[in-house]
């Protein structure tokens, strides 16, 4: 049997912007309803959702059928939640608050196998399909990719080192953390974090590493695109749901 190929990583690799979504809402039954809705990527995530990493499994399985490739973000750049997460099959992780050069080869070192990096063997994984895919241990690095959040004004100043790190696959800039962290928490579109934002995109993209965001704005969302971001995120399904049933209820009663 043969090893997927990690159509997420090659998308990036080729320079075609990926269009993605947030998947927060724990269980299949979303999951794979978001699979379906057009999206290149959709992230399962487990650092800000009630999704736990055994939920992510069925989540995997749902959207395996679909055209969509699931990126699972962890909830911490921890080397057991990303061999647990890897053994399910996940093949592209989005770890989330990356500060260093150091923390970024330990992200690095937990996605692969030794020699040359940490990653837990076992035989019957998902991910080896069971034990099927031939020379797993040998041939997975190839299809992992690995994204680092870059979140805060320090990282921001780091991003050159961060990026040149060996097995780092992209860099993600996350709005909110970023702002809180220059002193507007919750003002995600200030001036200076807008400022902020662009010339990390532009740094990121100079590296020769693709840059990523999320944005529930699709004006910012352009904005950003025309900056230089390759994988951006557009919205999150909770999100989504309580804008429509929002509007849905005032409708009604301003009728």
């Amino acid at each position: 049997m043969e090893l997927p190929v990690n159509r997420f990583k090659q998308a990036l690799k080729d320079g075609r912007q990926q269009i993605g979504l947030w998947n927060s809402i724990p269980g299949p039954l979303v999951a794979e309803a978001l699979a379906g809705c057009g999206f290149d990527w959709v992230v399962i995530d487990t650092e800000h959702a009630p999704t736990d990493v055994p939920d992510v499994l069925a989540m995997l399985q749902a959207m395996a059928p679909y055209p969509v490739s699931a990126v699972v973000r962890p909830a911490a750049n921890d080397p057991v939640l990303i061999k647990r997460l890897l053994d399910f099959g996940a093949q592209t992780l989005i770890l989330p608050y990356i500060q260093s050069v150091a923390e970024a080869r330990s992200a690095v070192a937990a996605v692969r196998y030794a020699p040359r990096g940490m990653r837990g063997v076992a035989g019957l994984t998902r991910a080896s399909r069971f034990g099927a895919v031939a020379d797993y241990t040998r041939r997975a690095e190839a299809e992992i990719c690995l994204v680092l959040q870059v979140e805060t004004a320090l990282a921001l100043t780091r991003i050159e080192e961060i990026a040149a790190v060996d097995g780092v696959d992209g860099l993600f800039i996350g709005p909110a953390d970023l702002a809180a962290s220059m002193g507007y928490p919750g003002q995600l579109a200030h001036p200076a974090v807008t400022a902020a934002i662009e010339d990390a995109i532009r740094r990121i993209t100079a590296t020769g590493k693709p840059a990523g965001i999320l944005t529930s704005d699709p004006a910012f969302a352009r904005a950003c695109m025309g900056w230089g971001t390759r994988f951006t995120a557009v919205g999150i399904d909770l999100g989504l749901m309580l804008h429509a049933a929002r509007a849905l209820a005032a409708g009604f009663h301003n009728a």
